[in-house]
């Protein structure tokens, strides 16, 4: 069957009406400190994945959270009318860590107005992403146009460890003919937009030794190499002099020929006056569709601890990301040689797989990219861009194989001064309400579809 769309200004004043709504309960979801990562207290992320059930049980969902060996994740449905399509939302309620308390200008977990902004540890990345999901379930009240399976992840942020498994075990649940995930970004403020590309993921944790213990540097050095120091020349070989990634035989692509020059990517990036950019080619190649190399973190004796030491051994985390269409596994290979064959001095060098996650390149046509392209020109008066993302979302890669027939709609709550995984991390409440909009018009216009085959 096929529905008539909702009238879109019935919609906005609708959407107006829920924000104070939506807004509180957005900020009682950003109070809890759902982190996933092992350091910190999983059973905020227990409580995290309970008030997000809630939220949805009160909607007249049937809710149910579920684990299979990793964080909880919340699964809820709710049923349109006869023959109509199915389409899954999907969001994240876990969330990055705070990082130091004295970078942000008000409490992590705390959110807070400033300038038409919520600022909040998640109030953008992703619980807003969850509460447009909610607005465009309250904005249909009891008509809604769809089938609809939501789906609220927690373990995101870790990299979806148990997602396959969740995906194997509960797939039939959350098979649908349109996929949304919420949990992208928009081209800027005024400026909406559809995710259509995003970069794959490798991070590695390289060891580098040269000595069985730590000696006197006044003594040996000169003569013997201390492990911090080869790190370090190690690290260095990963780039070229104008920084350009080193590591030969990794795909490189080219993206979307949209207006963006170097003082935009400036303001974007915070970079300092007098700080060159790295790579070559248009900038959005380089940050959406070439390889990148990132050294994340090292281990190794602190400044303030520091001895007269040649340290036997030092660590470091590097992060790589991926064109769209780079195989993770061949860019594991390829980065692993590249470190082995380039070891300074003889030394020892070890590689170990942190992490990884396919790319993501959608085939932007069709009737169900038609309705979400009309369904934000309803909310912003003028239809989407189709932009890629440098970030990377492994869930993508895994909906897309797991649901082949299932249309990819990958949204987003945010903008580019959302900050998102750092310091004062924010949301633009007044296009977030154009988001929740666009949504709720979205439902309707795939509900006029009707369902596949029907």
């Amino acid at each position: 069957m096929s529905v008539t769309p909702v009238d879109t200004e019935t919609l906005r004043a609708r959407i107006a009406e829920l924000m104070p709504g939506i807004r509180a309960d957005l900020e009682a979801l950003t109070r809890i400190p759902s982190v996933s990562l092992d350091a910190f207290d999983q059973a905020q992320v227990e409580a995290s994945a309970a008030a997000t059930a809630d939220l949805f049980e009160a909607e007249g969902f049937d809710v149910e959270i579920v684990r299979e060996g990793g964080r909880p994740a919340v699964i809820a449905r709710k049923e349109g009318p006869e023959g109509a399509p199915t389409v899954l939302l999907y969001a994240h309620h876990d969330v990055q860590p705070p990082g130091a308390e004295n970078l942000w200008d008000s409490p992590a977990f705390e959110p807070t107005e400033r300038d038409g902004r919520l600022y909040g540890r998640g109030a953008a990345d992703d619980k807003a992403g969850i509460m447009a999901h909610l607005a465009a379930v309250r904005a249909h009240g009891d008509a809604l146009p769809v089938n609809l399976v939501v789906f609220v992840e927690g373990e995101e942020e870790i990299g979806s460890e148990s997602l396959p498994a969740t995906l194997a075990a509960h797939g039939d649940k959350l098979a649908a003919d349109a996929i949304v995930l919420a949990d992208s970004t928009n081209w800027d403020i005024g400026e909406p937009a559809l995710t259509t590309t995003l970069r794959g993921l490798i991070r590695v944790v390289v060891t580098v030794s040269t000595l069985s213990h730590g000696i006197h540097s006044g003594m040996f050095g000169g003569a013997v190499p201390d492990a911090i120091t080869a790190l370090i020349k190690l690290l260095a070989t990963l780039h070229t002099e104008d920084g350009e990634v080193a590591v030969v035989g990794l795909d490189a692509g080219t993206a979307s020929e949209l207006p963006y020059d170097e003082a935009r990517l400036r303001a974007e990036s915070g970079l300092l006056d007098g700080v060159g950019l790295i790579g070559r080619g248009p900038l959005l190649d380089r940050i959406w569709a070439k390889p990148s190399i990132t050294t994340i973190g090292i281990d190794a004796p602190s400044v303030a601890t520091a001895s007269n030491t040649l340290v036997p051994s030092a660590s470091a985390k590097v992060s790589m990301r991926l064109a769209p269409s780079q195989d993770p596994d061949t860019a594991y290979d390829l980065l692993r040689a590249h470190l082995l064959e380039h070891a300074p001095w003889g030394a020892q060098v070890e590689v170990h797989l942190d992490d990884k996650g396919e790319g993501f390149a959608a085939d932007a046509t069709g009737p169900m990219y038609d309705a979400a392209r009309a369904a934000f020109a309803d909310a912003w008066g003028h239809p989407p861009v189709d932009i890629g993302v440098g970030g990377s979302i492994p869930f993508v890669a895994a909906f897309a194989e797991r649901f082949p027939q299932a249309a990819l709609l990958v949204t987003g709550v945010e903008d580019p001064d959302t900050r998102a995984h750092g310091a004062n991390e924010s949301l633009h409440l007044g296009e977030f309400e154009k988001v929740c909009l666009a949504e709720a018009a979205l439902l309707s216009r795939i509900a006029a579809l009707g369902a596949p085959g029907a």
